[in-house]
């Protein structure tokens, strides 16, 4: 269950995305609010992502805002998880905003989705990150306690 910050904050920014959100992002669920769902798609004309649609699952803890909440791409029969040099096949994502070093209270689950949907508009590779099979099989941490090595901002 969600503290008093984090309740007043979830229902408030809960209430905005319902009525409006960027192009290419839409609310899919949000029965409580620990855990929400997402759709974000590419709108430019980058051949990597035409016509495809992907979902984005959120984990808020207790903490948020003052901790990041734990966002991967969720798999279904028709949302696939991307690819990109800074996503795992398992969903997880490889970017410092969301990690315990760029996260800050002020960012919200709007700018998080639109700083997802900007990665993968400037995506050129369609490759997965090196090493993203042993990752897979091995890493048993939350997303946001991986302390990532942040070394190619090219992607």
């Amino acid at each position: 269950m969600a503290s008093g910050l984090a309740s007043k904050r979830l229902a408030k920014e809960l209430s905005k995305i319902s009525v409006s959100l960027p192009p290419g992002i839409s609310l899919v669920s949000a029965e409580n609010l620990e855990e929400w769902y997402l759709d974000i798609q590419v709108l430019d004309s980058n051949p990597l992502y035409a016509e495809q649609i992907y979902r984005l699952k959120l984990k808020f803890s207790q903490s948020y805002p003052i901790e990041a909440p734990e966002v991967t791409f969720h798999k279904t029969d028709n949302r696939p998880i991307p690819m990109h040099p800074h996503i795992y096949s398992n969903g997880i994502i490889c970017l410092d905003l969301l990690g315990q070093q760029g996260w800050s209270p002020v960012q919200n689950v709007e700018s998080i989705c639109m700083s997802i949907q900007s990665m993968l508009t400037s995506n050129t590779k369609n490759e997965r990150p090196p090493g993203d099979e042993e990752f897979v099989r091995s890493n048993r941490m939350r997303p946001r306690d991986i302390a990532f090595m942040y070394h190619d901002n090219t992607v």
